[in-house]
């Protein structure tokens, strides 16, 4: 039972050692961090300044009552803006990481252009002459 349990646990370990569940996690916690740092722009920043046109600082207290029922949809339109700033800084960095490698990778030189037609007719006739 123990060799079952070390060759378990040495499977772990080789799992977790490798680069892309490192790369995974990291991306995880930058990501949590950076929905932290998206929540506070869109409460404390976009949500006042959109409050001025709808007379109220947070779209939570939007609802709509139907007969007993009451729909808060301001919470959505809050999420709404989230996933649409988080989406857009998400594009801009990897817009600006795809720049950023399409000059690492310079594209090689172009081939010198090869003899012109005049060229190869005069080559042509020097090897004829040589020929001779």
């Amino acid at each position: 039972m123990a060799e079952k349990t070390s060759g378990f646990l040495a499977e772990f370990k080789t799992f977790i050692a490798r680069g892309n569940v490192m790369d995974m996690a990291v991306g995880v916690i930058i990501g949590g961090a950076f929905s932290n740092i998206t929540n506070s722009l869109i409460n404390d920043i976009v949500m006042p300044v959109l409050g001025i046109f709808t007379s109220s600082v947070s779209f939570a207290e939007l609802s709509v009552n139907i007969g007993p029922a009451v729909i808060a949809y301001g919470n959505f339109i809050q999420a709404v803006l989230n996933f649409l700033i988080m989406a857009f800084v998400v594009f801009c960095l990897v817009k600006a990481l795809n720049r950023f490698h399409k000059k690492k990778e310079a594209a090689p030189p172009p081939p010198p252009p090869g003899p012109s037609a005049e060229e190869q007719l005069l080559t042509e006739i020097r090897d004829l002459l040589k020929a001779k």
